[in-house]
């Protein structure tokens, strides 16, 4: 689908350059991610992936906005506290950029649900914050043959990993084959 007048005029900076152009900016807006989590990994890449004109978002969290996490979690506001984080990066991310399409899926990403949430996707964005949820996300990513892109954060440091095996790349897996022992580990 070719891009509308006025998401060539909110472009344009992209498009100038040379790297991206308008061919970079029609693969943009024909691309997919499913984002697991809203807080403080999700909210920076989901403004900026918004605001860059990504024509899906999908989103799956299972909480709600707190007061307490509103200095980290910049995709929210005070409005929004006590109300599904969902709705909340939804709202924003339209206000954002209303050409985006952002579609919810309420709950936790699992092993059970994994394959059928990240079927429709292009790509896999893990902001999730337990061991669990990243080890379902590389799983699926794995099966189904997608990029994964996996952010970790604690205190002052953070990573971000591009695992994509199907490339000839290692997994998550590859680097820590076994969840640590509970409690082994600070959140």
């Amino acid at each position: 689908m070719p891009l509308l007048p006025e998401e060539a005029d909110r472009y344009l900076r992209q498009t100038m350059l040379a790297e991206l152009g308008d061919t970079g900016q029609q693969r943009l807006k024909n691309s997919s991610i499913l984002c697991i989590g809203t807080g403080g990994l999700g909210s920076p890449a989901l403004l900026y992936l918004a605001a860059a004109g990504l024509g899906k978002i999908g989103l799956i969290d299972p909480d709600q906005v707190e007061l307490s996490n509103l200095h980290r979690q910049i995709l929210h506001d005070t409005d929004r506290v006590n109300t599904p984080k969902l709705h909340s990066a939804k709202a924003r991310l339209q206000q954002i950029n209303p050409h985006v399409e952002v579609t919810l899926h309420p709950g936790r990403f699992t092993p059970e649900n994994s394959l059928d949430l990240l079927k429709d996707y292009d790509a896999l964005l893990d902001g999730s914050d337990n061991f669990p949820t990243r080890f379902a996300a590389n799983d699926a990513a794995f099966f189904l043959k997608k990029p994964l892109i996996h952010g970790a954060i604690f205190q002052f440091e953070g990573q971000v990993t591009v695992f994509a095996p199907h490339l000839g790349g290692p997994c998550y897996r590859c680097l820590l084959p076994e969840p640590p022992p509970e409690g082994a580990v600070p959140t």
